[in-house]
């Protein structure tokens, strides 16, 4: 394990031992934060997993209700039949072949890739491209699909994707350092809820085992889940 600075050695003696409730917790990572700019406060949630559940099959996608503004570079795989739809959708690069060629030359200049169906099996071939950057479109995150110009739509408006890790552990943002305390919770609050459907849709408790904040520079702090 690398040896932390100066500045986090000292910051972590701010920090106290305990487990704190979700209101407190928000207080807590904006304090224990030592970046001079405005970090993002990120969640991590340890799932419970049984033992016939593959951590990195847990997929799902979340909108947050305070999300930031962000520009989204969408690539489109699609027919000549959903070309337009793409195109008055927003979408930043569009087809099929075109993009395929690009990949394969190197050239991944997106952040999501959405696909019909029809097309799937043209970019089956992607697997080792994209797979391990996360951007193979996928049926459980709403990536491939008839209604691609909703789909973009979605992301365009700040809709976003995650996955468990190999240890059953997903990481997400939740907001910058300087949103509203009351904006953070409701963010974190839907982030779990979409981690919950993405794994069974049973209770809170029988799904994550343990939640933590962090800031982008900082200690984590662990919190409680709700009653």
């Amino acid at each position: 394990m690398a040896k932390r600075g100066k500045k986090y050695r000292k910051i972590l003696e701010k920090k106290e031992n305990k487990v704190y409730n979700l209101n407190e917790a928000i207080l807590q990572v904006k304090q224990l934060s030592y970046s001079s700019f405005p970090a993002t406060i990120e969640l991590h949630a340890a799932l419970k997993l049984t033992k016939d559940l593959e951590p990195k099959s847990i997929k799902g996608t979340l909108s947050l209700p305070h999300s930031e503004s962000k520009t989204v570079k969408i690539a489109a795989f699609t027919t000549p039949a959903d070309e337009k739809k793409a195109k008055e959708a927003g979408a930043d690069l569009i087809g099929t072949e075109n993009i395929i060629k690009d990949i394969k030359a190197g050239k991944i200049n997106f952040d999501i890739a959405i696909a019909t169906p029809e097309v799937m099996p043209q970019i089956a071939q992607l697997g080792k491209e994209l797979g391990p950057k996360g951007l193979m479109p996928n049926p459980k995150t709403g990536t491939v699909t008839d209604d691609i110009k909703n789909a973009i739509a979605e992301y365009k408006k700040g809709k976003i994707n995650f996955a468990a890790d190999s240890e059953g552990v997903v990481h997400l943002a939740v907001g910058k350092i300087d949103l509203e305390d009351k904006k953070i919770e409701e963010n974190i609050k839907e982030t779990l809820q979409a981690i919950v459907s993405a794994v069974n849709g049973r209770e809170i408790h029988q799904t994550i085992r343990k939640t933590h904040l962090a800031p982008t520079m900082g200690p984590s702090v662990e919190f409680k889940l709700g009653d």
